[in-house]
């Protein structure tokens, strides 16, 4: 191997090998090696350092440190492609997302794999450091017990339709049939004691607005909606009634039922997001490679597989500078780094990548800079739409 990273960890492997596999008359050890004549995996005559039927290496080491080389090479292919993916990531990302296209596979991490593990990586140290999504609006309210009541909230009143439900299907009878709706009130008195407690809470008074004047409110679609003074009609956002969200009620059941949870739990709405953010951050890649492609449907040779690879290999950055310049930021970073860091670095980069990926000129790269700019705004909401209708169903 070429890569000096690999030439060093080869070396020590041989050595260890050829130290482990005999001892000085000629016996095979045991101490966290395998001492083999046969593979291992499908039994076929060892002739070499890997089995020429199935691909697995001819020695096998039992050790921790094994474990663990196994453990970064699964996570992101830990050895030398990984030092010549992330420099050409960085410095040359059209040059590095031509190359894989064009089929050097063996040579570079994955785009999926690098993708999946920087958000991975991003999860982590967002939860380490304390990074969550913003559940108290207002100073002095504490999120994480607006959060834990709303949760208790959810809990209860899934278990009460559950059980509401048995109740209406008979399959309740006699003594278990009162016991059964004594455990439902139960449920019922529960739910209302944390909603009353809930509502001590300050919710978002500093955003929604304050309707003067009584209201009158009736049900639509099953959704409480109170029509104001000057006839314009609001979704109240907590059950006592007070603060209002000026939303219109659409009509329609499945929308209005979705308004309803956040009308209800918003911190528990807001928590689920966040969490759905990191599980389904995959959708961007399928939203985006469309917007890609109108940028060069005329241009027959460029398939959807290579704006595939140029979308993923992008967002794969673009984590990774989230990520940096968080850090900087929790390290003490000046602010103005920070701002130009995320203003300047996103588009200097996708110029990079539009031009050596798609070998483009100067004027080709940069028109179509300034398109796919415009293209980002419109795949980041309809993510975040996808995000709300996932949270709420």
């Amino acid at each position: 191997m070429s890569d000096i990273g690999d030439a060093i960890g080869t070396a020590a492997e041989g050595a260890l090998v050829s130290k482990a596999v005999e001892d000085e008359k000629g016996k095979p050890l045991a101490k966290g090696h395998f001492a083999e004549g046969a593979c291992l995996n499908c039994g076929t005559e060892l002739i070499g350092s890997h089995c020429h039927v199935c691909g697995q290496k001819a020695h096998l080491h039992r050790t921790i440190g094994a474990f663990m080389h196994d453990l970064l090479h699964g996570a992101l292919h830990f050895e030398g492609k990984t030092w010549r993916t992330l420099p050409k990531l960085f410095l040359k990302p059209g040059e590095l997302t031509r190359r894989y296209i064009d089929g050097e596979r063996a040579r570079f991490v994955s785009p999926m794999a690098l993708f999946l593990f920087f958000i991975f990586l991003m999860f982590a140290v967002f939860q380490v450091s304390g990074i969550s999504t913003p559940v108290d609006f207002k100073s002095g309210t504490t999120g994480k017990a607006v959060a834990e009541a709303s949760a208790q909230i959810g809990t209860l009143q899934e278990r009460r339709d559950d059980l509401a439900q048995a109740i209406d299907a008979g399959e309740f009878e006699g003594e278990e049939l009162e016991a059964a709706q004594r455990d439902l009130k139960e449920l019922d008195d529960q739910r209302a004691a944390i909603v009353r407690a809930q509502q001590e809470l300050p919710v978002l008074k500093d955003v929604f607005a304050q309707p003067e004047g009584p209201e009158e409110e009736e049900v639509v679609g099953g959704i409480p909606v109170q029509t104001n003074e000057d006839g314009s009609q609001t979704i109240p956002l907590s059950t006592d009634g007070k603060t209002k969200m000026n939303i219109e009620p659409s009509g329609i059941p499945l929308v209005d039922a979705a308004l309803e949870k956040w009308r209800t739990n918003p911190s528990l709405m807001l928590y689920k997001m966040q969490t759905n953010f990191y599980k389904f951050s995959w959708l961007l890649i399928p939203l985006s490679i469309p917007f890609v492609w109108l940028l060069f449907f005329w241009k027959r040779r460029f398939k959807a597989y290579d704006h595939a690879i140029f979308v993923t290999y992008s967002l794969s950055f673009m984590t990774l500078l989230i990520l940096a310049l968080v850090l900087l930021g929790l390290a003490g970073a000046h602010p103005l780094l920070i701002f130009l860091g995320s203003t300047l670095i996103p588009p200097l980069h996708m110029y990079k990548q539009l031009r050596g990926s798609y070998g483009l000129s100067r004027f080709g790269a940069f028109w179509r800079l300034l398109v796919l700019t415009g293209f980002v705004i419109v795949v980041l909401t309809l993510f975040l739409q996808l995000l709300l209708v996932i949270g709420a169903f």
